[in-house]
């Protein structure tokens, strides 16, 4: 099957995600990506040829090509997503606020509407401004009541805790590889079911003597709290005539969702998740290896893969189980490499794949960018290969919440903003890991 036919028939896993991806956008821009990749594999066949003789201009022509080739997916990606937010508009109100009201339900467990999301919005604009003396604690009450916490405090509305968890959810490829879940406690815990039992052959009147009783362990994941907390003049959020309530959610949300990112892979644990980066790794099997310890399959080389088979290795390393929802993982320099590469028949083993937005196709399996991990570099973990969302859980403990405080300072307002989360690998089996060394 040609490139081009392949897309086409992957429009149908698109229009699941109610993206209208047969017009002419879409189309000009796959048959663009459709002619760049081409011409990107015969210029990656012709540096093969040339890297025998020492030309470094093919190289780099190659690789101009591969950051389009990145470019344009990015772009159709974006004309997508615009294209599933405009679908969600046709009760009057914006697409933007009907996505966060939907959004926004999931959270809460009941659907919400965007005209009761906009009364929520207008709500919290005055509370940031006025604080709750501009009007009766009744009406504010009312007007947040769904969003609140029943451990006291303001919370955001619905409206800005929804936005900011579609930034996140968005933006954030750990919580694409992840699995996530809230929780209304300050830990979560479960049960470790890898102990075995012995069992025995008898004869009609042969003695059973007692067998091994397996033993269960137990994890846990405490909840870390970020915050924020940016001051502005009283006079600034009187007279300012910008909306207050967008700027806030749009900087927290990006600062908080790239710092949770960044713990999620290699935070440290102390007063934050622990990331998935920071365990160890042997060369052993499942069966031979501790436990809280990955399996790494080396690469062959400290800055690249010496044969493509030990990709293939790195696939059947995980349990058949693990595989049904197993994806790759890496970040955009080590994905532009792997592109180059070539089985030993000639074929490349990646693949453009669009219908789940995702940076293509790598030995069936999709790949999920992410920039946290690292670059191809002596004895560097740059490749992640397995069932993510058996191997790490988040946890949630609520969304964002501000406290107005006007009174530590006057004539200043601090807006204090506090998100809760924990995070923690649980599953050391469902991840395997291409490290990059001879052995």
């Amino acid at each position: 099957m040609t490139f081009h036919n392949h897309m086409r028939s992957s429009y149908h896993g698109v229009a699941r995600f109610g993206v209208r991806a047969e017009t002419p956008e879409v189309t000009a821009m796959m048959e663009k990506f459709n002619k760049t990749f081409e011409e990107f594999k015969v210029e990656n066949d012709k540096r093969i040829t040339e890297a025998k003789k020492g030309d470094p201009l093919q190289a780099e022509k190659v690789e101009k090509i591969n950051a389009s080739l990145s470019d344009i997916q990015a772009e159709i990606t974006r004309i997508m997503e615009k294209f599933a937010a405009n679908d969600l508009a046709g009760s009057g109100a914006t697409a933007d606020l009907q996505a966060q009201a939907k959004a926004f339900s999931k959270t809460v467990g009941h659907d919400v509407s965007a005209e009761d999301l906009g009364k929520y919005s207008d709500g919290l604009n005055t509370y940031m401004r006025k604080g709750v003396d501009n009007r009766s604690f009744s009406e504010v009450r009312n007007l947040m009541e769904v969003g609140s916490d029943p451990a006291g405090g303001y919370t955001v509305t619905p409206d800005m805790n929804g936005r900011i968890i579609k930034k996140i959810f968005e933006t954030s490829p750990a919580r694409q590889l992840f699995s996530a879940v809230g929780i209304g406690t300050d830990a979560m815990e479960g049960l470790i079911d890898r102990d075995d039992l012995s069992t025995g052959w008898v004869g009609e009147k042969q003695a059973r003597p007692e067998t091994d009783t397996p033993e269960l362990g137990k994890w846990r994941i405490d909840v870390n709290e970020q915050y924020a907390m940016p001051k502005v003049t009283q006079k600034l959020l009187d007279d300012s005539g910008f909306d207050i309530e967008s700027w806030l959610s749009a900087k927290v949300a990006d600062k908080f969702s790239r710092s949770e990112n960044t713990a999620f892979f290699s935070g440290d644990g102390v007063v934050r998740p622990r990331g998935l980066l920071t365990y160890g790794t042997a060369a052993t099997a499942d069966n031979a290896r501790a436990w809280e310890v990955f399996e790494h399959i080396a690469s062959g080389g400290t800055t690249g893969i010496t044969n493509t088979d030990f990709l293939i290795n790195l696939v059947f390393a995980l349990k058949a189980a693990y595989r049904t929802g197993a994806s790759w993982t890496m970040n955009r320099k080590t994905l532009g490499y792997i592109r180059t590469l070539k089985d030993g028949d000639g074929n490349y083993l990646w693949q453009p794949d669009f219908t789940q937005r995702q940076g293509g196709n790598l030995l069936g399996y999709g790949i999920v960018e992410a920039e946290d991990m690292p670059d191809m570099a002596s004895n560097a973990l740059s490749i992640g290969f397995g069932d993510f969302k058996s191997a790490y859980q988040i946890v949630d403990r609520m969304g964002i919440r501000v406290l107005r405080d006007p009174y530590t300072e006057k004539g200043f307002v601090k807006l204090y903003t506090t998100k809760r989360v924990g995070g923690d690998v649980l599953d050391f089996d469902a991840v395997k890991f291409m490290k990059f060394a001879a052995s």
